[in-house]
């Protein structure tokens, strides 16, 4: 009997059976792998979706307006980089100057980034992005698959 040794990516990928487009998004995007973001952190929480024709890649943006994020392709149109940079800001109370808050659970989102290679059949120049009730959807279409390309031979 023979034993097969995979890494963590690579165990996950194989059980899962994940299509080859779908592990290079996932796996090789990790938050850490992202530049100029800080060590450790988690990064903007995201779900990748692949349809026949487009990926769709959803983020948790609570608190954030849509002109406090940035969405990029960079790296000769080969990454889709996700930067958010505004802050949430705090419901102050007016009317008394005594009041203070008692327990801060909710953290206020911080400059981070996300960045995921965009597989070969991604179309860089058809990309959108929308941002509804703390959720910001990427759309990125996909280029045509190729025709196969027949070329008949002469026999001699």
């Amino acid at each position: 009997m023979s034993r097969v040794v995979l890494d963590g990516d690579r165990l996950v990928s194989h059980l899962l059976n994940f299509p080859d487009d779908v592990e290079k998004l996932v796996f090789q995007s990790r938050p850490q792998e992202a530049a100029g973001e800080s060590k450790g952190g988690a990064g903007i929480p995201a779900d990748i979706l692949e349809t026949p024709k487009e990926y769709v890649f959803c983020f948790d943006v609570p608190g954030l307006s849509k002109s406090d994020i940035q969405v990029t392709v960079e790296d000769d149109q080969k990454s889709l980089v996700i930067r958010s940079n505004g802050k949430r800001k705090r419901e102050d109370t007016e009317e008394e100057e005594a009041c203070k808050y008692v327990r801060l659970e909710r953290r206020a989102p911080r400059n981070q980034t996300r960045k995921f290679r965009l597989p070969d059949n991604a179309d860089p120049s058809a990309i959108s992005a929308k941002c509804e009730n703390g959720v910001l959807t990427v759309t990125v279409k996909k280029l045509p698959a190729p025709k196969p390309k027949t070329v008949e031979v002469a026999i001699n």
